[in-house]
């Protein structure tokens, strides 16, 4: 008997949305099923130069070219003016002590800013996820993708011919459907983890932390603020960016939206959760910001638009990604924390590799899906450990975050030069992952953690990172890149018309 579908993708995020359009494009018939109804809020709304990249390989080679302006912010606004997004130019991050204003340090020591794009017109953004989820949904209606909100799905069965049988309900009737492969895009503790019973002990050495969040109107801008004024001009306006206030026991992002609406919360460890009585919601969130005068006054006049979301538990990971007639997300089999905004890069990856699987379903590959998810995921959270670790040391923060600034810039420029994919944070180098392991703030600190480091990413440093005399201010120089083609395995005049085809209008 023949399936229904070829394909069901369970949960209609963007990821889930994309995934089906893609499968669609490759011929496959694609159920789409969600739990809920669009437009509804969603976190994991801070994009990457990796991520543009990604987006626009996956539009290129599968037809998708509606999907495609949503890569860089210029053309975003063009295009699709009502779907709402911010301005990501860079990563901005500033120190705070307990109970002391915030005043910019004459070295700049308690801050860091690098910036990830040279202008507005190919910047990052960040995505409002109520309005580009529904967008890419009612997108994939439209490529022929059936359909199904409002419903609960309740159970799975093997046939013998592989295919799963699907049982749920939507709108109190009972729904039942054959697929020939489930994909889970639901996000952590999703569908399959619960009907397949799939363990998820976490990560190993990672601290137990917990995160409060909402959406505000009203937050002042820092760049407004005295106490973060520069007699240096920035290299990029500082709020225009994925903002991070760093403590000693966590931290605070604020990511701007072009309507005025902002998105803020904290990721904090346990015992700074309980201390603050985190499960209470908005009153744990204005003690928080009673701790830290200068993040107070940010806030003065803030109003939160929703109520208050508590995850007791940020990080997740599953014990497989993949089996016989099923697969999840990255999204799905892991989920970390979003202080390098991680989550929608690697989640496009894992939708690349879900594609690829999907035009060679037998091709060996298929095997190496799950591996590959979880140990990018694994190296992911050592740095993200290394980052808590090293807070209340912000030197250390500082020198050791060169590793993913590195390796992120590195990954895109050779994307785009359409060489050898690497995996994710470089990963896949052997060496690379070592050292990011080894000079971990978890087991290493002090005077000389910026020179070992630097000697680390040294063959990936490509953005002229790791320069003391820069301040903790790395703009962008596309001479870096130039200078830098040889650790690229290209001549100089190769990365120059690269930088040309990307900064010349369209």
């Amino acid at each position: 008997m023949t399936a229904d579908f070829d394909l069901t993708i369970v949960g209609s995020g963007f990821a889930g949305s994309l995934l089906s359009m893609i499968a669609t494009r490759i011929g496959l018939r694609v159920l789409l099923v969600e739990r809920g109804c669009h437009p509804r809020f969603a976190i994991g709304e801070s994009a990457s130069p990796l991520a543009g990249v990604l987006l626009e390989d996956l539009a290129d080679r599968y037809d998708l070219p509606r999907v495609r302006p949503f890569a860089s912010y210029g053309e975003w606004r063009r295009q699709y003016p009502d779907v709402v997004c911010g301005l990501k130019r860079g990563f901005t991050y500033y120190k705070h002590a307990e109970g002391k204003p915030y005043i910019s340090a004459p070295d700049r020591s308690n801050q860091l800013l690098v910036a990830a794009s040279p202008c507005d017109e190919i910047s990052d953004t960040h995505w409002l996820r109520a309005d580009v989820d529904h967008f890419l949904v009612r997108e994939a209606i439209a490529l022929g993708v059936e359909y199904l909100d409002q419903t609960t799905l309740e159970s799975l069965e093997w046939q013998p011919n592989g295919d799963a049988v699907v049982a749920g309900m939507r709108a109190a009737r009972p729904l039942r459907f054959r697929s020939r492969l489930i994909v889970d895009a639901s996000g952590p503790r999703g569908f399959l983890a619960r009907v397949l019973g799939i363990d998820a002990p976490g990560f190993a050495s990672y601290p137990a932390t917990q995160a409060l969040y909402s959406h505000f109107t009203g937050v002042a801008r820092c760049e407004g603020m005295a106490e973060y004024t520069d007699a240096e001009r920035p290299p990029y306006p500082v709020d225009a960016a994925a903002l991070h206030h760093v403590f000693d026991e966590g931290w605070m992002w604020v990511l701007r939206f072009d309507n005025g609406v902002t998105s803020a919360g904290v990721a904090v460890t346990d015992a700074c959760a309980t201390d603050l009585r985190i499960s209470d919601g908005e009153a744990a969130w204005h003690r928080l910001l009673a701790r830290y005068p200068t993040i107070a006054a940010q806030f003065a006049d803030a109003t939160a638009i929703r109520e208050f979301t508590w995850m007791p538990r940020v990080a997740y990971r599953t014990t497989v990604a993949s089996g016989p007639g099923w697969v999840l997300l990255p999204s799905a089999a892991a989920f970390i924390d979003p202080l390098f905004s991680t989550g929608i890069p690697l989640t496009l990856l894992g939708i690349e590799r879900i594609a690829h699987l999907l035009e060679r379903p037998s091709h060996p590959a298929a095997d190496a899906y799950s591996h590959t998810t979880l140990a990018e995921a694994d190296h992911t959270s050592r740095f993200i450990a290394g980052c808590y670790a090293a807070f209340p040391r912000f030197a250390d923060f500082i020198a050791y975050s060169m590793f993913y600034f590195a390796a992120a810039s590195f990954s895109e420029m050779t994307r785009r030069l359409k060489q050898q994919r690497r995996g994710f944070l470089c990963g896949d180098d052997h060496t690379f992952a070592a050292d990011l392991a080894r000079l971990s703030p978890q087991r290493a600190a002090g005077a000389h953690l910026h020179r070992e480091v630097a000697d680390a990413v040294e063959r990936f440093n490509v953005a002229g990172l790791c320069d003391p005399s820069k301040r903790n201010w790395y703009g962008v120089d596309l001479q870096d890149a130039v200078r830098g083609a040889h650790r690229l395995g290209v001549a100089p005049r190769e990365v120059e018309e690269l930088i040309r085809t990307i900064t010349s209008p369209a």
